[in-house]
C-alpha cells in the first residue's frame, strides 16, 4: 500500500462543484480539509440549496424547522460543515430538482437547476472561477457520480465553467478570463474501494455491508457492481485518513440528510483507513503536465 502525504500547498486553490448541501461532505471531504490543513485554499460551490431533499433523518432534532423551511435549515448545516472542513463556500443559486422516482418517471420542476439553459446555469460558476482563480477544479462525471439530474447537470456546468472562464471571448463582463490548470472527476462510487473494504471487513471479522454487492459482482466480472457507474480509472489517489473524522463530523452536520446509522458509516473509520486511506479521482482535463498516476492534485503545478 502505497501512501504519499500532500506536500505543503499554501498559494495553491481547489474549487470543487457540487450539486447539493451534503454533497461536498459525502464526496471528497477528508481530501479537502486535508488540502487546507496543508495550506491550500478549498472553496465548494453549491449549484443548489436542496431545497427538494428528503428529511432521512428522523432523529433530527430539528424536525419541525425542516418541515417549516427545510432550504433555511440545510444553509444553517452547510454553514457548519463548511467550519468543520476549514473550507470557503458559496451558493451557486439554483433550485434543487428533485430525485424524479416512478415509471414513466415524472417531468422535473420548473424552474429547477437541471431545466436551466446551459450557459445561463453556467454563468454564476464561470464568474466564481475568475473570482477566485482556482487551480484545480473537482466535479462529478457526465452520469453526476450516480444518475440524479443535479448532479448531471452540475457536471455540465462545471465542465463548461472549466472551459469558458479561460476564454475572453464567452461570458463577457463576468471578470477577468481565468485558466483553472486541472479538472478532476470525483470516484466516490469506486467499485475497486467497495470490494476491497468488503473483504477488508470480513477479514477483521465483522459484517459488511458490501457482500451482496460484491457477490454478484464476482458471479459476473463483465457486469458493474452499480449499473450506473461510468468507466473512468482513477488516476489519482490523495491519502487522507487521518481527516476521516472531519469528514464524518461533516457528514453528521448535515443532519436532517445524514442518518448516523446509515451507508455513509456503515465501515468503521479506523477499518477505513486500514484498508483503503484515499479519495480517488480522475484526471479528466490537464493544462499541465503530469505523470499518471498521481498522488497530488495540484501535481504538475508545483
Amino acid at each position: 500500500m502505497r501512501i504519499v502525504p500532500i506536500p505543503p500547498s499554501e498559494g495553491l486553490r481547489l474549487l470543487a462543484v457540487h450539486a447539493h448541501p451534503d454533497d461536498e461532505s459525502s464526496k471528497g471531504a477528508a481530501m479537502m480539509a486535508a488540502y487546507v490543513a496543508a495550506g491550500a485554499e478549498v472553496m465548494v460551490a453549491s449549484c443548489t440549496g436542496g431545497e427538494r431533499g428528503d428529511i432521512l433523518n428522523a432523529a433530527a432534532g430539528e424536525l419541525a424547522h425542516a418541515h417549516r423551511d427545510l432550504a433555511g435549515l440545510r444553509r444553517e448545516e452547510m454553514a457548519e460543515a463548511a467550519a468543520v472542513l476549514g473550507i470557503q463556500h458559496r451558493w451557486i443559486g439554483f433550485v434543487d430538482s428533485g430525485l424524479p422516482e416512478g415509471d414513466p418517471l415524472p417531468d422535473l420542476p420548473s424552474g429547477c437547476f437541471a431545466l436551466q439553459p446551459l450557459e445561463r446555469a453556467a454563468a454564476p460558476l464561470v464568474r466564481l472561477i475568475r473570482e477566485f482563480r482556482p487551480h484545480v477544479v473537482t466535479t462529478y462525471d457526465e452520469n453526476g457520480g450516480y444518475p440524479h439530474p443535479d448532479h448531471i447537470m452540475a457536471h455540465r456546468v462545471a465542465v463548461e465553467a472549466f472551459e469558458a472562464a479561460a476564454d475572453p471571448e464567452r461570458y463577457p463582463g463576468l471578470g477577468e478570463p481565468w485558466a483553472a490548470s486541472k479538472l478532476y472527476y470525483d470516484r466516490a462510487f469506486s467499485p475497486d474501494r467497495f470490494r476491497t473494504l468488503h473483504y477488508g471487513m470480513v477479514e477483521e471479522g465483522l459484517e459488511s455491508p458490501y457482500a451482496e454487492r460484491v457477490a454478484a459482482w464476482e458471479e459476473n466480472p463483465e457486469g458493474e457492481m452499480f449499473a450506473w457507474v461510468t468507466h473512468h480509472g482513477t488516476t489519482t489517489q490523495i491519502a487522507c485518513a487521518e481527516f476521516f473524522g472531519h469528514r464524518d463530523r461533516a457528514l453528521l452536520a448535515h443532519r436532517t440528510q445524514i442518518d448516523p446509522e446509515g451507508f455513509f458509516f456503515a465501515v468503521p473509520t479506523d477499518v477505513y483507513a486500514r484498508h483503503w486511506p484515499w479519495e480517488d479521482y480522475t484526471l479528466a482535463t490537464s493544462r499541465v503536465e503530469t505523470t499518471l498516476p498521481e498522488s497530488d492534485l495540484f501535481a504538475g503545478l508545483r
